[in-house]
């Protein structure tokens, strides 16, 4: 079926938000300005987006019609398999819109390399249009990622790009009955981090910094490692357990492939939540009662990648 229309995603970037919160320009520089940051920054970050932005709106105009769509909307907005979905902004970016993509392929470009690293952002301004053309022509190379899913005993799901998070929406402990490999234990921790392949070098990675860190203080010459997952392989890892007399710390870390699971019994009366990728408000609530399975997902996301020369 062919390509009609391409979708793009964006977000509004940090001035935007401020001029939103505090009503004008002016008055978002004062705030800044007051409390000693460098409001030119922003400017700075704002003025390189817009100007990117404005140059793929026109030079996609010129291969196929298309429509700009702000992050808030995605929820609720309706792809199709018509669509082709270029993604403009930073890595997270293409994490939140990919969960909404029903595998319509994404076309991801970095609007500033000296501001995003770019993992998931192949493409830039100057040529993003080979990969548009490559998805027009129904042949292109890309890479297929797998969803992580979080599945309650309510029948609720929700998909995760790059991670799960597992807990409370404070900072106090969260409280769950865990189960993995066939051993069950009772947890008090600051919650759990689902990571996927593509989620690795995200959240997951403070994790290890910090292990690493902490352990590094002791053993001398230790050596920092990263994972590097399969697509069929989620790692799960427990932040900050805590023993005592009725919770346990056996069930630290692990890998879930196939259709391995990891089962999450919620003992929180309440302000339980699972979100997804970073984004709170896109949660489920995870209270006494409350059972989720956690395992790789069903659905993919295709990600339009660099043809090799």
């Amino acid at each position: 079926m062919s390509i009609e229309y391409a979708i793009v995603v964006k977000n509004k970037t940090r001035l935007e938000s401020l001029i939103e919160r505090f009503n004008t320009k002016a008055q978002a520089r004062f705030y800044i300005e007051s409390l000693g940051g460098n409001f030119n920054d922003y400017e700075t970050e704002h003025e390189t987006f817009q100007e990117a932005l404005n140059t793929l709106q026109s030079g996609l105009a010129k291969i196929i019609k298309n429509k700009t769509v702000e992050r808030v909307y995605l929820p609720s907005f309706l792809f199709s398999d018509r669509n082709l979905i270029v993604v403009i902004g930073q890595d997270g970016l293409v994490a939140n819109t990919a969960k909404y993509a029903k595998g319509c392929p994404i076309v991801a470009v970095n609007p500033d390399k000296e501001r995003y690293d770019g993992v998931l952002l192949p493409f830039d301004t100057q040529d993003f249009t080979d990969g548009v053309e490559q998805v027009l022509s129904g042949k292109y190379p890309s890479q297929t990622m797998r969803f992580a899913e979080a599945k309650l005993n309510d029948g609720q799901r929700l998909l995760a790009f790059n991670d799960l998070f597992i807990g409370v929406s404070s900072h106090v402990s969260a409280r769950y009955k865990i189960s993995f490999n066939h051993k069950t234990e009772e947890q008090s921790s600051s919650g759990l981090i689902v990571s996927t392949p593509a989620g690795s070098t995200g959240w997951l990675s403070s994790i290890f910094n910090m292990a690493y860190g902490v352990a590094g203080m002791f053993e001398k010459g230790l050596v920092a490692k990263r994972p590097k997952l399969r697509q069929n392989e989620l790692l799960f890892a427990v932040r900050e357990p805590f023993k005592s007399i009725r919770t346990q710390t056996g069930i630290s870390a692990g890998i879930i492939k196939n259709q391995n699971r990891l089962v999450i019994e919620s003992l929180m009366p309440a302000n339980g939540v699972i979100f997804s990728d970073g984004i709170e408000t896109d949660f489920l609530r995870f209270n006494s009662g409350c059972i989720a399975s956690v395992g790789l997902a069903p659905e993919n996301a295709t990600l339009v990648t660099k043809r090799a020369y």
